[in-house]
């Protein structure tokens, strides 16, 4: 499937009430080409610095809720206004960024865009922002309440109690076991090796007997 381009007036359609005109301000501003595309497993969102004339490019995935969307395309942006700033003299997710990222949050916290868990998460994301999306877990647990597609049956390890079986989306059966300091360990039932697995990969819950 192939990337989508999108004119600034249907991003509305993926932003909540009240973003709207102050992303496509920063957007305008800086001169982003904002590309919406599928979904990806491993990146949530993209940036790619002007280079030889050409303009930012930001990428999104289109598959995310509109709070989701909107914080990924926030944390891209970041790396937009770090790379301004600096270039490539600091690094990728450093102090400079954090600063940065930080700030930009705060600001759109402010508008009152938010529902109060959302905004709750965000403020102790301010203290320490993640190198990715992917690994604010507690807040994309908070984010994806928001789904508006529910999958039936379908929930995440991090909600699942200790020692509970379940089925992951290849068919194949584990034991929910302790969580260390970012993943969680699962047994596989048929061969006893242990696997560490995101607490935001989705599995399937098997009826208790």
């Amino acid at each position: 499937m192939a990337k989508v381009e999108h004119p600034l007036h249907a991003l509305n359609a993926y932003l909540p009430d009240g973003s709207f005109d102050p992303v496509v301000g920063l957007i305008n501003q800086y001169k982003v080409h904002l590309t919406v595309t599928k979904a990806r497993k491993s990146v949530l969102g993209d940036y790619r610095h002007a280079f030889l004339g050409a303009n930012h490019k930001i990428t999104v995935n289109g598959n995310l809720n509109k709070y989701e969307f909107l914080i990924t395309l926030l944390h891209e942006l970041a790396h937009l206004l770090c790379y301004e700033q600096f270039k490539n003299r600091v690094e990728a997710h450093g102090k400079e960024w954090k600063s940065i990222y930080g700030r930009l949050l705060a600001s759109f916290i402010q508008m009152d865009i938010f529902p109060v868990d959302i905004k709750k998460a965000l403020n102790k994301t301010l203290l320490n922002p993640a190198a990715t999306a992917n690994g604010e877990t507690k807040l994309l647990l908070v984010l994806r309440r928001y789904n508006e597609i529910k999958k039936e049956g379908v929930n995440w390890v991090a909600h699942i109690a200790e020692g509970t079986l379940f089925e992951s989306l290849n068919g194949k059966i584990f034991k929910r076991g302790k969580k260390r300091r970012i993943r969680i360990e699962c047994v596989e039932v048929a061969t006893g090796q242990v696997y560490l697995f995101s607490a935001l990969t989705e599995v399937k819950l098997l009826p208790k007997d």
